[in-house]
């Protein structure tokens, strides 16, 4: 059955936010299209009364916001993930604009948690961070002057998350319960530690293996089943 409103099931995670004005208008942008859970990755000054007053109303969003040390932490129980960068990448994994990339966001939210993830205002998220991701989007700016602050970044994504709700209401599909970020790395793990004890993978020079195994399946929605059955069969290499 899909929610009411997918939007209660979609996080907005802030990774090492610098500045505690952002954040309160980032409150204020989530609030006022709809969105309330937010998590703080390692900011630099939480709570804070410059977040109080550049909120401007949304302390609600402000004082449940859960602080985590790191982005598995953050991402914890969610089953998508979506990169928020201008960054180009040597690997990358799909890129979609904020339109499109709703409809994806909205899509899974119907059923399960799901995780928009900004950096900080400075550099950015990190290709460690990205790697935790299974697409991103990329907001379209003037080439010559790309920066967008991060509220603003933060606006445009949920506004068309709040537009692509009659959409996903007439067009969500049905499907199998998903498998959860901790699941899915720990997936990865097991692949990788499979990998070095066969001897496929040299630990001293991965190049980008493990980055092109998670793009490979974070093309798709990993299902419960679905790792179980692969964790199954990377264990009997073991035997």
């Amino acid at each position: 059955m899909i929610p009411i409103n997918p939007l209660e099931n979609i996080r907005v995670i802030l990774s090492c936010p610098s500045h505690p004005g952002n954040i309160g208008a980032v409150a204020r942008a989530m609030k006022t299209m709809g969105l309330e859970s937010l998590y703080l990755v390692n900011p630099k000054s939480f709570p804070d009364k410059e977040a109080e007053v550049r909120s401007a109303g949304a302390w609600d969003i402000l004082n449940n916001s859960k602080v985590c040390t790191n982005l598995n932490e953050a991402l914890s129980g969610t089953t998508l993930a979506a990169a928020i960068t201008a960054r180009k990448r040597n690997i990358s994994l799909d890129v979609f604009d904020p339109r499109k990339g709703a409809k994806r966001i909205l899509n899974i939210a119907t059923k399960s948690s799901v995780a928009i993830v900004f950096g900080t205002e400075i550099s950015g998220l990190t290709k460690e961070e990205v790697n935790k991701c299974q697409l991103i989007i990329h907001i379209p700016a003037n080439p010559e002057y790309s920066s967008l602050n991060l509220a603003s970044a933060v606006q445009v994504i949920t506004y068309e998350l709040r537009m692509g709700l009659p959409y996903v209401a007439a067009h969500s599909p049905k499907s199998n319960e998903l498998a959860s970020h901790e699941e899915i790395e720990l997936f990865y793990q097991h692949f990788e530690n499979t990998m070095i004890h066969s001897g496929f993978l040299d630990p001293k020079n991965p190049k980008f293996l493990m980055q092109r195994i998670r793009r490979l399946y974070a093309r798709t929605n990993l299902e419960k089943k679905e790792i179980s059955i692969l964790r199954g069969v990377l264990s009997s290499f073991k035997k």
